[in-house]
């Protein structure tokens, strides 16, 4: 489905396409999740929008916001990795998109081991690291440990889960 001007400036959200309610959703379920409802918005917005590479002034005008909103957005959706930036050919414009493997390609364990490091410094802070102060700060490094080691597992068993299904899909 095109993202025409029925997705502009709407008050009611009844008036909405499905996709934009599709993106007002995510939005607030990514704000649940310490995502800014803008990000979030136009990161869902990505997600479902058709076509799936889309200039600055077709999210705005999709979405209701303005350019500068959607500026802001999709610089921090870049750097998170969640979008990517092409350059239309033969022009200034910039399109963005995101990719189906986005997700796959995180470097997630990066992030983890960076919030165990941390805690770890914090727990060189204390003098008695064992004791009631350190608790929480074991209990993070612990977490972010474990989840360090175990989410590149899981990222290869899923990307073995997808190739199967997609040599299932095209019989090979």
């Amino acid at each position: 489905m095109s993202n025409t001007n029925a997705n502009a400036i709407v008050t009611d959200p009844a008036e909405l396409s499905p996709e934009r309610r599709f993106a007002e959703e995510f939005s607030i379920m990514a704000e649940r999740s310490g995502m800014p409802r803008m990000v979030a918005r136009l990161l869902g917005w990505l997600l479902i929008c058709d076509p799936p590479a889309q200039s600055s002034a077709e999210i705005a005008r999709a979405l209701g916001v303005s350019r500068a909103s959607v500026s802001i957005a999709t610089r921090l959706l870049e750097a998170g990795g969640l979008v990517q930036r092409s350059m239309v050919p033969g022009s200034r414009t910039y399109r963005f998109a995101v990719e189906p493997s986005t997700f796959m390609n995180l470097q997630a364990e990066e992030r983890f081991r960076a919030w165990r490091e941390i805690a770890e410094r914090g727990l060189g802070l204390l003098e008695d690291p064992a004791g009631p102060r350190g608790a929480r700060l074991r209990a993070a490094r612990d977490f972010y440990a474990y989840v360090e080691r175990e989410v590149p597992k899981l990222i290869e068993r899923f990307r073995e889960e997808q190739e199967r299904g997609n040599r299932m899909e095209t019989g090979s």
